[in-house]
């Protein structure tokens, strides 16, 4: 498809500010109560892409797409994220986060033809680095055929397995909060005809890190602020709003795994964490 060796390794810097505002705002969209820790998982809210409304594509997205390589392939999904958790954020603190492209893959699968594209953002608070993250990005065909409607069942789940649990049903207004927090435009999220009659989706999607978000505020309902070191998650099946998910979790000495469920059962997303 292309030569991206001069993509590798192409980095990015940006600056942001944690305020009270975000904050506020962070825990107001998950409807978590405010205190002076700031939550994991906030840092998908900072130094976030800013391309002028003028320069988005079709889909929302930037249509140079700022530093990432321009990948031929229309439909971009945050597939996973690994996260070392270093060191707790703090109300005021100034932010500088890296990103830098450490990988490009092309392949086959049955979808057609995928790039992935591996990012490493470090989030810095002065010379420290308080957040490391691996992301991976994949790029994928235009969809021949519709994706399936989520089964709707009359019987939640069976989750007994799991010590820890919550059932949600993502709105069209906390998706829209949630892309509103992390400047996101792609319309997949908010744009009901354009998901449907272009992407072929059955609906709004739920954002992957908003569902990640979720799952973190399950482990720190039950641990506490701040407890994980690690966090590392990914995207199996695509999610709809108005439609019953559940989050669940267990804890296994310091060893964590956290899900989310469809209503029927399908995992949507797993998960790891450590303390």
């Amino acid at each position: 498809m292309g030569d991206w060796s001069d993509w590798i390794g192409k980095s990015e810097t940006r600056h942001d500010v944690i305020t009270p505002g975000l904050l506020q705002r962070f825990c107001a969209t998950i409807d978590r109560p405010v205190t002076d820790d700031i939550p994991q998982g906030l840092h998908w809210c900072l130094c976030l892409p800013d391309a002028p409304t003028a320069e988005l594509a079709e889909d929302g997205h930037p249509a140079k797409g700022g530093f990432l390589p321009p990948v031929p392939l229309p439909r971009r999904m945050w597939a996973s994220s690994d996260v070392s958790f270093n060191h707790p954020l703090q109300l005021g603190d100034e932010i500088t986060r890296v990103s830098t492209v450490a990988s490009i893959d092309e392949k086959s699968g049955k979808s057609g033809d995928l790039v992935f594209v591996a990012v490493d953002h470090e989030t810095r608070v002065g010379e420290r680095v308080a957040i490391r993250e691996r992301q991976n990005i994949v790029y994928r065909e235009p969809a021949t055929t519709a994706a399936p409607a989520a089964l709707v069942s009359s019987d939640p789940p069976d989750i007994q397995a799991w010590d820890w649990q919550q059932e949600i049903s993502p709105s069209e207004t906390l998706l829209f909060r949630y892309s509103a927090l992390t400047f996101n435009s792609h319309r997949i999220h908010y744009d009901r005809p354009y998901a449907m009659q272009e992407e072929a989706y059955p609906g709004l999607v739920v954002q992957g890190p908003l569902m990640a978000t979720l799952l973190l505020d399950l482990a720190t309902s039950h641990l506490g602020a701040n407890k994980l070191s690690r966090f590392s998650f990914r995207g199996q099946a695509p999610a709809f709003a108005n439609t019953a998910l559940y989050l669940v979790g267990k804890r296994e000495d310091a060893s964590i795994t956290l899900a989310v469920l469809g209503n029927d059962g399908r995992e949507i997303m797993s998960a790891e964490a450590a303390i």
